[in-house]
């Protein structure tokens, strides 16, 4: 396996390297070999066909889980070498899902605050900052609402606030309009794009939605645990290469 970015300048903000993940004791392959790096300020979409290693893909490059082989670097530094694994997620990397998980006895103000547990700062000052990122995502009026008293529109939103309380590197984002009507769906989108263009922030996002992965500065697809398009991006892909992929 080699390094990230041998001979580059600079290393990737993240980078996979020969990355395997096998599931059931090896009967199941979610990832087959898989090389890929996004680099700081970039935005790449992942396409491809629902059991193809998207979202294990996600969850390796977000130290949510651990490569059964290969290695995921941040900044050239492997993460197998990180002293602790929590501490990184919580500073460097935001995280948007699909159904939200916010914490249903939690107000919208204080499901932002949880991740800010981690930084040790005064309470005073989370949630200051929880009330100005829900005022960012329009929720201003709805700070003391629990997330039963949210639109599925308005969770995505303080979902999308508390992925970027702590000022993380790089959002990681798996469907985060799969479950949002239309019109809902692009207002997140244009959140997130506006988040990713202010804040220089890096992006990835998982998606079946081709209006999605248009958006992104780059589009990669994926097919039975493996990258179709060359991971330096050379053949970055198009919308339609993610119509296909649905």
């Amino acid at each position: 396996m080699s390094g990230p970015l041998q001979g580059a300048a600079a290393p990737a903000l993240l980078a996979a390297r020969g990355v395997e993940r096998v599931f059931d004791g090896g009967r199941v392959p979610a990832l087959r070999g898989v090389d890929f790096d996004v680099a700081a300020g970039e935005c790449v979409a992942i396409v491809g066909p629902s059991g193809c290693g998207k979202t294990s893909l996600l969850h390796l490059l977000g130290a949510l889980d651990r490569p059964t082989a290969g290695e995921v670097f941040f900044r050239g530094e492997p993460l197998s070498r990180f002293r602790d694994l929590a501490v990184f997620r919580a500073r460097r990397v935001g995280f948007v899902f699909q159904a939200c998980h916010l914490l249903p006895t939690l107000t919208a103000l204080e499901n932002v605050e949880v991740p800010m547990f981690e930084r040790e700062w005064p309470a005073r000052r989370r949630r200051e900052r929880a009330a100005l990122l829900l005022e960012a995502v329009g929720l201003r009026d709805r700070l003391r609402h629990r997330p039963a008293q949210l639109s599925g529109g308005e969770r995505q939103r303080a979902a999308i606030a508390r992925s970027l309380a702590n000022e993380p590197d790089v959002l990681l984002a798996d469907e985060p309009t799969g479950n949002l009507d239309s019109g809902t769906a692009r207002r997140v989108l244009d959140l997130m794009k506006s988040i990713h263009r202010e804040q220089g922030m890096a992006m990835v996002i998982v998606t079946h939605d081709p209006g999605v992965a248009a958006q992104a500065d780059r589009v990669i697809r994926m097919l039975d645990g493996r990258i179709e398009t060359p991971w330096d991006g050379a053949a970055a892909g198009s919308a339609d290469d993610a119509h296909q992929a649905r």
